[in-house]
């Protein structure tokens, strides 16, 4: 049987976070708990905190903590989560929503993972990449490449995000290096960090991922 596992995924935006937590998902049995997915449904639907996350997303920026760790708090205590455990992919994203989240978890994390990716080749990956309107299918175009409109899942328009654009990918990068990145000192000083190289295979980075939280099993 494998266990469950309470698991913070950090890196750049761009990294692959979101393609291997759901492969850590599968793997481990455990809701993966994208921030950034919950808050793009609540500005889809028009809701109160859609249409502020919304202007604030578009421009780059970053929601204020309370709302972050309300959304979070809410996530890990229903019952998928509270039982086996979870992968939390966006967040946190500041030392302060990370000592936010110590105090509101009934169990403690078993590893903090930061995806290693240098920026250079996220800031390729992320500008290549649409999204279909409907269904949120992914998909990635080079440069020479005919530009794909109609989602071959459901027929929806595939578009570039608006936070996709070089110019908004740049200023979520220097966020995430001023901000977010200061959680590899925090969470490594917790002996909790493992840094996992996120560039190659996919399948070859998931076998990373997983003998990094193996051998924090091991330690603990």
């Amino acid at each position: 049987m494998i266990h469950g596992v309470r698991l913070v995924i950090l890196g750049r935006q761009g990294a692959g976070k979101g393609t291997q937590c759901v492969r850590l998902s599968n793997h481990y049995v455990v809701p993966h708990i994208s921030t950034g997915d919950m808050l793009r449904s609540a500005v889809k639907e028009g809701t109160p905190l859609g249409k502020v996350a919304g202007e604030i997303i578009n421009a780059g920026g970053l929601l204020p903590d309370e709302i972050m760790i309300g959304i979070v708090n809410e996530r890990i205590h229903q019952p998928d989560a509270a039982g086996r455990g979870f992968i939390l992919d966006g967040f946190p994203r500041t030392v302060g929503q990370a000592e936010a989240l110590g105090g509101i978890l009934d169990e403690p994390l078993n590893l903090v993972i930061d995806l290693d990716v240098p920026r250079e080749l996220v800031l390729e990956r992320i500008s290549s990449r649409r999204v279909c309107r409907d269904c949120g299918a992914n998909y990635s175009v080079g440069k020479n490449d005919p530009a794909i409109k109609i989602c071959d899942r459901c027929g929806g328009d595939v578009v570039q995000r608006d936070d996709d654009t070089p110019e908004a990918v740049n200023k979520r990068l220097d966020l995430y290096d001023t901000q977010t990145a200061p959680l590899v000192n925090f969470y490594n000083s917790q002996q909790l960090l493992a840094v996992v190289n996120g560039v190659g295979n996919p399948d070859h980075v998931l076998d990373r991922m997983v003998a990094a939280i193996e051998a924090a099993r091991g330690r603990a």
